[in-house]
């Protein structure tokens, strides 16, 4: 994920004609037409940005017209259900992602890179990035589908029938599919090193800073919405899993198990004790 292997090259002197050191009170080196190292490494990140975006809609097309658009051909073998749970929403991520590239083309300044202000790009976009909650909560679910399909040598000959026709690399579907969870992750790791690369008088600097927040949170969240959805699944299961259940369930007014353990029962006047179990819920004992 690293743009620039190399460290920057303004912590070293630069060695000038005579061989006296050019130490000059800015220590930064200049590359030609007046760039900094630093305005260097910042070209790099957003070619880096512009590029993978671009490789990243190519990806999402190849899905949506190679193996879905195909699939829905023969309903023979898919049930529209089938598609919903094995493509989830990427037709939607699809339509997201081709507005977002073209917005950042927009910004991009083809003669001097390092001057783009993308910032203000991802910043617009943070709501409609939410859109990858509901893809990556229905991953499990895919993986567990194909995976259930491709037991089946006919399901196995179609996909790969379908990867030859749109000339994709040699990778498996799951593989294919678990690009859009890897994609939402990146974007932090790429905004932190634009903003290492964008001086703070850069016009892009704030919104750069900003950005990298806005998509922190976005992972942050769904992060968080994964999280509650297991919760719930793990109670439905637990209540389940109780014989002669009586009175409301559990997940009308709770969706987080938070303890839960061994007390002592002790009745008065004979002091007896019992041992029950007790489970702590976010609303209920």
């Amino acid at each position: 994920l690293r743009v620039n292997q190399d460290e920057p090259m303004e912590d070293y002197p630069l060695k000038v004609e005579g061989g006296k050191e050019d130490d000059s009170s800015s220590g930064t080196c200049r590359f030609g037409m007046g760039q900094t190292t630093k305005d260097q490494m910042r070209t790099n990140v957003i070619n880096e940005i512009i590029s993978t975006e671009r490789d990243y809609i190519k990806h999402l097309k190849d899905i949506c017209e190679g193996y879905i658009k195909q699939c829905r051909k023969r309903a023979d073998m898919f049930t529209e259900e089938q598609l919903k749970t094995i493509f989830g929403n990427i037709e939607d991520i699809y339509r997201c992602q081709k507005k977002f590239v073209k917005a950042l083309e927009k910004k991009f300044n083809k003669d001097y890179p390092h001057l783009s202000e993308v910032g203000s790009c991802f910043l617009e976009y943070q709501t409609e990035f939410q859109i990858y909650s509901e893809y990556c909560n229905n991953h499990p679910n895919a993986c567990m589908e194909l995976s259930r399909l491709t037991k089946v040598n006919k399901y196995v000959y179609f996909f790969e029938a379908c990867r030859l026709l749109q000339k994709m690399i040699d990778i498996s579907l799951d593989g294919f599919l678990l690009t859009p969870v890897q994609k939402i992750c990146k974007y932090p790791l790429q905004l932190a090193e634009l903003l290492k690369y964008t001086n703070p008088q850069h016009r892009d600097f704030k919104d750069v800073e900003a950005a990298l927040n806005a998509m922190k949170n976005v992972a942050r969240l769904i992060n968080e919405r994964k999280r509650r959805l297991e919760n719930i699944d793990k109670i439905a299961q637990w209540q389940s899993s109780i014989e002669d259940w009586e009175g409301d369930d559990v997940l009308v007014r709770s969706s987080e198990l938070i303890y839960s353990g061994e007390l002592t029962k002790i009745s008065h006047p004979q002091a007896k004790s019992q041992q029950r179990m007790f489970f702590l819920f976010d609303h209920q004992l």
